[in-house]
């Protein structure tokens, strides 16, 4: 029988397959933390809002997911989101290993580990290629990915 927490990751991926944000965000706690290299400190609502946008905006979308394992405390899995970049229209396929810790069956904290430099080659192009591995660029995604979230909170 899989562990209560390992079902709730199930839940969170299968409904990342149908881009259901609303279903994605019921798995999380109310005060949890999100990061990944794009968005490295969300909190709280700001998590659901990120899943709305994206799911939003996603083109060509697909989601796998493997991997899940979960105790009382901590969980992972591995998933790889195939899209097109809506900025550049680009092809996309990011790897993605994830990591959790939980209460009562509720995400708390879920960390997201990707090659931003791999992802931005796809997602930027050549600007990606030559520049996607410096500290500036990955400034910048992030001050981009900020300013989207903020957009699409204000615009609500």
């Amino acid at each position: 029988m899989a562990h209560a927490n390992a079902e709730t990751l199930t839940r969170f991926y299968q409904a990342f397959q149908r881009l259901d944000a609303d279903t994605m965000a019921a798995c999380y706690a109310p005060d949890a933390v999100f990061s990944d290299p794009a968005f490295p400190a969300l909190r709280g609502a700001e998590i659901a809002d990120m899943w709305r946008m994206l799911s939003s905006r996603a083109q060509d979308f697909s989601l796998q997911f493997e991997g899940i394992e979960a105790d009382d405390r901590q969980g992972r899995a591995s998933w790889t989101a195939s899209y097109l970049f809506s900025k550049t229209g680009r092809p996309v396929i990011n790897v993605i290993d994830a990591h959790f810790t939980f209460r009562d069956g509720l995400i708390v904290t879920h960390r997201d580990h990707f090659d931003l430099w791999r992802w931005s080659r796809q997602a930027l192009g050549l600007k990606g290629l030559l520049l996607g591995w410096t500290p500036l660029v990955r400034a910048a995604i992030q001050r981009q990915a900020a300013a989207s979230l903020a957009y699409y909170r204000d615009s609500r």
